[in-house]
């Protein structure tokens, strides 16, 4: 049964969609099975797979709304062993379009059930803000990462986060977990990197990921190719760092 993993944060520019893209590439690369789900209207994490969010006729939009079934939605990638259910900008509207319907929380949660089994882990890419689409998103997931990018105000808006997910498991979702923190745009170079990265795991302790994600120019670079990093430079130091996250997430699914 595929394990459900939302990369949540509010913060914009924290590298949540690059974590989003990297991770679901570098974990097909190493035989998993897995099913993306871009749930962020600006649909960077569609582009950045090498699908034209322009083009697609049912998204997950649709989905939301109840105008497709599931398996109609989701694209085959040009990554084996990668699928995507793909979102473009029609789905800022689905906040508005799902006032006063029924269960609305759970209308993903619901329809991930018919192809859940299909899949070793199923990433959800969360829209940079604690909305409805988040909220269904978090509902869904068995469990949450949080990209956090190395800088001053990185702690801000993380104990925010943290008491939404806190309230989505108390009244939507009670067997919600952490996945845990990963480490983005770290600069070796910086006092200010490594101070925030001993503050956060003062914080959280053993939530944190082993793994850091490096700044690197090629992580920026890639997706305006539409490609992963694993296929856009597969030597680089963003690459390796993404194989060992998915190396990480792949075992502690094993320890549980």
């Amino acid at each position: 049964m595929g394990r459900i993993i939302a990369v949540a944060n509010q913060k914009g520019g924290v590298g949540k969609t690059t974590t989003a893209i990297n991770l679901s590439a570098c974990l097909a690369e190493k035989k998993q099975k897995v099913l993306t789900i871009d749930m962020d209207p600006q649909g960077n994490t569609t582009s950045g797979l090498g699908v034209d969010r322009n083009i697609q006729e049912n998204t997950v939009y649709e989905l939301l709304i109840g105008e497709c079934m599931i398996d109609e939605c989701i694209v085959h990638t040009d990554i084996e062993g990668l699928d995507l259910i793909p979102s473009n900008i029609n789905l800022s509207g689905a906040e508005i379009e799902l006032i006063g319907i029924d269960r609305k929380e759970y209308i993903l949660k619901e329809a991930i059930k018919e192809v859940k089994d299909d899949y070793d882990k199923i990433i959800i890419d969360c829209p940079p803000s604690l909305n409805m689409l988040t909220v269904n998103a978090m509902t869904t997931a068995d469990t949450i990462l949080i990209p956090i990018q190395c800088e001053y105000y990185a702690l801000e808006g993380l104990s925010q986060l943290m008491q939404t997910i806190e309230l989505v498991k108390k009244r939507l979702n009670p067997t919600l977990e952490m996945e845990g923190i990963v480490f983005t745009m770290y600069d070796a170079r910086t006092n200010l990197s490594l101070q925030v990265v001993e503050n956060v795991k003062d914080f959280l302790k053993e939530k944190v990921y082993k793994t850091i994600i490096p700044r690197n120019v090629r992580l920026a670079e890639a997706p305006s190719h539409g490609l992963p990093i694993n296929l856009y430079d597969s030597k680089c130091s963003g690459a390796e760092a993404y194989r060992l996250l998915a190396d990480e997430v792949i075992h502690r699914g094993e320890d549980d």
